[in-house]
């Protein structure tokens, strides 16, 4: 049995803030500490409550830092490691020059596992333990995130991507055998230790209505795996996925129609919708996923984070690597601060960081495993410096408040504020 304290300022959202004075959404600690057994949070507390529990424990003194739960990207692109940073117009002129041609060299099973090593090593450096991503079309890729994952015990959803059409050869894949590969990967990851496979048609534009019928017929039989996907993220995306889909009544009717929405639908976007399709989001319960890097890169559009939870909608944030220009949740924040800003909405600190943490794990249907520091819940913690740049160092000595703390890390935090993350209880981020 592995037993350990974390002793250090503990920090855990208990439910969404209603605002900014709403400090009873939070539980705080200052002298806190958490009890750790075999990856398992066994208790939380103040630190010499916990320390008479178990004195025997190895104990990691934290302070003055601040132990959160580890964040939670549920959107984002494995393959896409490599174009990170590369120059591009929009959408669809950005997928045909970059990445389906950095795609395709994931057929080579040597070169994803060398892939899935530096992307898991980049996500817990920022602070990431978990994570729904897009794996390229080769079930290669698939098994090498999911091989790499296992190794390092993390809690993580992904899944081969089903494009049939409008790609490159070295591409693409057939209805049926991108059935057949998805369903064999289902039953050899799906539930695997912490393991959750997400069914991928990358977009309506790379999938036939016989591809969309048989990722359809995956969701029906296998009703626990996530659904993702992208939605509305470019009007010229929109306009030749309603030329592909003359019968389809807008973009969402596309999935509507192959039985692809639900709660454990997570689609990409969602920046140009109709109102029917709101009403659609609404009624399936469905979860639009904010992606604000990637938005303001590629001139996307501004996700209207306001007006859909006004519908009762549950919004999920992301970083959408590599549309995305930074695996860093605190960044993506600090982004998404800025898009809402433009639109006139509100995004307090303590909205920011319930929302990469039991905000995300909310929208996975996971809250109970992930996303706080609750006695059972799995050990994956993040600690984070507020005076971790020179420049950080110099606006904390102003610092009064803990909502003035987090909205700090969010606007200049990145890698270098993560002090160390740990996934099920034990260290990821190597000393330096």
């Amino acid at each position: 049995m592995t037993v350990k304290i974390l002793r250090s300022r503990v920090l855990s959202f208990d439910r969404a803030p209603q605002g900014p004075q709403d400090g009873d959404a939070f539980t705080y600690i200052e002298d806190g500490a958490l009890l750790l057994r075999d990856g398992v949070i066994a208790a939380r507390g103040a630190y010499l409550d916990i320390s008479r529990q178990e004195p025997a424990a190895e104990i990691i003194d934290h302070r003055p830092h601040l132990l959160m739960p580890g964040f939670i990207d549920p959107h984002l692109h494995f393959p896409q490691v490599q174009v990170i940073a590369s120059w591009g117009e929009q959408l669809l002129d950005w997928l045909s020059d970059y990445t389906f041609p950095e795609e395709m060299r994931f057929s080579d099973p040597e070169h994803a596992a060398r892939m899935a090593t530096a992307f898991f090593d980049l996500l817990t450096a920022h602070g990431t333990t978990t994570a729904v991503a897009y794996c390229s079309a080769h079930k290669t890729s698939a098994e090498a995130f999911f091989t790499e994952a296992a190794r390092r015990n993390m809690c993580m959803a992904g899944g081969k991507v089903m494009m049939d059409r409008n790609a490159p050869d070295g591409l693409v894949d057939e209805a049926q055998s991108s059935h057949d590969d998805s369903a064999a990967l289902i039953e050899a990851w799906h539930g695997k230790g912490r393991l959750r496979y997400a069914i991928t048609p990358r977009f309506a534009i790379t999938s036939s209505p016989a591809q969309l019928e048989a990722a359809g017929a995956l969701a029906q039989a296998h009703p626990d795996c996530f659904v993702q996907t992208h939605l509305s993220e470019n009007k010229n995306e929109i306009a030749e996925t309603l030329r592909l889909f003359p019968d389809a009544p807008d973009y969402i009717g596309v999935y509507e129609m192959h039985g692809l929405l639900g709660p454990k639908a997570l689609l990409g976007h969602c920046i140009h919708l109709e109102s029917r399709e709101i009403d659609v989001l609404a009624e399936t319960g469905s979860h639009p996923v904010f992606c604000p890097t990637s938005n303001l890169f590629l001139g996307s559009g501004l996700f209207d984070d306001a007006g859909l939870r006004a519908r009762g909608i549950g919004n999920a944030i992301a970083t959408d690597i590599g549309g995305g220009t930074s695996y860093s949740m605190l960044q993506t924040l600090n982004e998404g601060y800025k898009v809402l800003q433009l639109q006139r909405q509100q995004m307090h600190p303590y909205t920011a960081f319930h929302w990469i943490t039991r905000g995300n794990a909310e929208v996975m249907g996971m809250a109970d495993r992930i996303g706080t520091l609750d006695v059972g819940s799995d050990a994956d913690i993040v600690v984070l410096n507020s005076a971790a740049t020179p420049a950080m160092a110099l606006r904390a000595e102003r610092i009064e408040t803990l909502a003035e703390e987090l909205f700090l890390l969010m606007i200049l935090g990145d890698d270098r504020a993560v002090v160390q993350t740990y996934v099920a209880g034990v260290a990821m981020k190597a000393a330096g």
